[in-house]
């Protein structure tokens, strides 16, 4: 079980200092003061993009985990996550397509598609969480390196 807390860091803020259940923190929020410069103004990381960035780095544990079964030699994995949001509230992400670029030698094609697709469909606990709300997909590229 998973027990995490998150406290406001005062009056005047909008900024979030998140623990997780084994004490890392992570600052999240400070709304944008101006819509004009939003993305100047985020302080800490948007409370959306940490349920990404959970997608990501679950999807990435197992994939790694998967392919190290497999006898695969994975020298790096790279994660590029896009969400695409409802343009009203409470804008929950109606689409995420998960981009993978794994680079190892003599890695093989089926095994890095089978590894993602377990991670996906069947083991990341974020996938199967968001999956009956936004339309889940995924796409990958091998980057082979020199023994």
């Amino acid at each position: 079980m998973s027990n995490i807390a998150v406290k406001w860091t005062g009056q005047g803020s909008q900024m979030f200092i998140g623990r997780d259940s084994f004490g890392h923190l992570v600052m999240a929020g400070s709304w944008p003061k101006d819509e004009d410069d939003s993305w100047q103004e985020w302080k800490g990381t948007k409370p959306s993009d940490l349920l990404l960035l959970s997608l990501a780095s679950c999807s990435a544990y197992d994939v790694v985990m998967i392919l190290g079964r497999q006898r695969q030699n994975l020298t790096n994995l790279y994660v590029n996550v896009d969400g695409k949001q409802a343009s009203e509230p409470p804008y929950q992400f109606t689409e995420i397509h998960q981009h993978y670029t794994v680079e190892g030698v003599d890695l093989d094609p089926n095994k890095v598609a089978r590894a993602i697709e377990l991670s996906e469909e069947k083991y990341c606990s974020v996938a199967a969480t968001v999956r009956g709300v936004a339309k889940l997909s995924h796409s990958f590229e091998i980057v082979q390196n020199a023994d």
